[in-house]
């Protein structure tokens, strides 16, 4: 391609490209062609690593339709929290104000809980309307997957019916670095796991752990309610969290805590208790 076509080019997929990765999602996989083609165009190298100074991260979904959490859905976790796991899936929605970035500070305020908690889990994005859904076809309909860090006010879960408060203050749902797609994760069932707190190793787990796969969840989900595009799943957690350990051991102000999943990136998160 001549210069001068390719910068036509350039100019041309800069003036209509998606404003957001929702935009990109929602315009579907021909939109994704696109891009992909576009990249191969421009002479942009998978293998080489493009610095990113000078900006800093979003949550890796800014507008998403729903955010829908898995509770339970690690046996160790179910039992060093003293809960059981149901034959169903333990489902509860996140409201989108609890949506961070990537190295961004979550504060939440001390009169309201000093138990707060770190869940890391890998999060599904959904790329095209999913409606009973067989789990074999299941993973066609994911777009993407990225990091998230379920942060929770234990003494608030515990002491509530439900469990979408406790886990939705202000940035206690970190999403990120980074959204992978789908053809980058040969297995999500085969990813690691893990948080470092203050540079403490807090969970070390996979996701072949899942009591339900990302498969089955699809499918369970999708037949109660149609999973729309930008959709994001978070998975569940493994064993390993504060609440359960002697002495337990929580957020604190000025805590880093860092959570990763194999594949993906790992997502820090600085607190502050105020």
């Amino acid at each position: 391609m001549r210069h001068d076509d390719l910068v036509q080019y350039v100019e041309d997929l800069v003036e209509d490209s998606p404003v957001d990765l929702q935009q990109l999602i929602e315009r579907g996989d021909s939109e994704d062609a696109r891009i992909r083609a576009a990249v191969e165009a421009v002479g942009w190298q998978h293998d080489r690593v493009y610095p990113l100074s000078g900006f800093t991260h979003a949550s890796a979904v800014l507008r998403p339709p729903q955010v829908i959490a898995v509770g339970l859905n690690y046996a160790a976790h179910s039992s060093e929290l003293n809960l059981k796991t149901d034959n169903s899936p333990t489902l509860f929605s996140l409201w989108t104000n609890s949506l961070a970035g990537h190295g961004g500070t979550t504060t939440w305020p001390r009169s309201l809980s000093e138990s707060i908690d770190y869940e890391a889990e890998l999060g599904v994005i959904i790329g095209r309307p999913a409606k009973n859904v067989s789990r074999e076809d299941a993973l066609d309909y994911v777009f993407g997957y990225t990091v998230v860090n379920d942060i929770t006010a234990r003494d608030i879960q515990y002491s509530e019916a439900q469990w979408t408060r406790c886990k939705s203050f202000d940035g206690f749902t970190p999403t990120g670095p980074l959204v992978v797609t789908r053809d980058e994760i040969a297995d999500p069932q085969n990813l690691h796991v893990g948080t470092v707190l203050d540079g403490h190793v807090m969970q070390d787990s996979d996701t072949s752990h899942m009591v339900r796969s990302v498969a089955v969840l699809i499918e369970q989900i999708s037949r109660s309610i149609t999973l729309l595009p930008g959709t994001l799943i978070s998975t569940g957690s493994p064993g390993g969290a504060g609440y359960s350990r002697d002495p337990q051991v929580f957020l604190r102000d000025r805590s880093t805590v860092t959570v990763s999943v194999e594949g993906i990136g790992e997502l820090t998160t600085h607190c502050r208790m105020i």
